[in-house]
């Protein structure tokens, strides 16, 4: 019975990120426009892989809770910093999230994060994809949790550094994939090393706060969760 669920699982998983991957293709397609529209097609498929995993482990309202307290955190740490280019804490925030909370509700916690950033910092054809970016890291965070990467501080630092870097390179796709013509390997490289400062702003953010918050973060859920029982089990 474990290993059918698991493959369920990871059924779900990806059949939520294909019709992802559909909606950024359509938004690449038109060039920007209807972004706002994309945007709450990324949340409506990540809300999907939630109801999914509501209908074998009903979610409580506790988790709810503790999700939009996460959401209003990386909002926080992300505007707070929005004067250095790139250097937040969002990432540090969604990446705990995600180990907390699972890949579903990881992915839904930097999904939202990025749309109600933006709602401050400004909406674009960027924000799906940041979208996307940002519930990716939830999500992979989650899946590192219970290695030896997510235990251990030095590794779970490099892991936030590198994506700090992956973040960027997958903005720089979509800029190229959108805007650039002819499509070059030279010019993914090109948009990948203009961007390298501000990429590396978001890399050593994440390692800092990692480095810095990222134990005692953990043993506060863990207190928390041994009062008031509102972190999922993972199946």
């Amino acid at each position: 019975m474990k290993r059918r669920f698991s493959k369920l699982m990871i059924f779900r998983w990806l059949l939520g990120l294909a019709i992802m991957g559909i909606f950024l293709t359509l938004a690449l397609q038109l060039h920007g426009k209807h972004y706002f529209m994309f945007s709450f097609m990324i949340l409506f498929s990540a809300l999907l892989l939630v109801y999914w995993r509501f209908e074998h482990q009903p979610i409580k309202t506790t988790t709810l809770m503790f999700m939009a307290t996460l959401i209003a955190l990386a909002v926080i740490g992300r505007l707070i910093f929005a004067a250095i280019p790139s250097f937040q804490a969002a990432s540090f925030v969604i990446i705990m999230g995600g180990m907390a909370l699972g890949p579903e509700l990881g992915f839904v916690v930097g999904a939202t994060t990025a749309l109600v950033s933006n709602l401050f910092l400004g909406q674009g054809p960027w924000t799906p994809w940041q979208m996307f970016a940002w519930g990716l890291m939830g999500f992979t965070a989650a899946l590192i949790a219970h290695t030896v990467i997510g235990k251990r501080r030095l590794p779970l630092a490099i892991f936030g550094g590198l994506w700090g870097f992956g973040f960027g390179w997958l903005m720089d796709a979509w800029y190229v994939l959108a805007y650039v013509q002819p499509l070059t390997g030279k010019a993914f490289l090109t948009a990948a090393l203009v961007s390298v400062k501000f990429d590396a702003y978001h890399a050593a953010a994440n390692v800092i706060f990692l480095i810095l918050f990222a134990n005692l973060w953990q043993q506060l859920f863990q207190r928390l969760n041994d009062k008031y029982d509102f972190l999922p089990t993972q199946k």
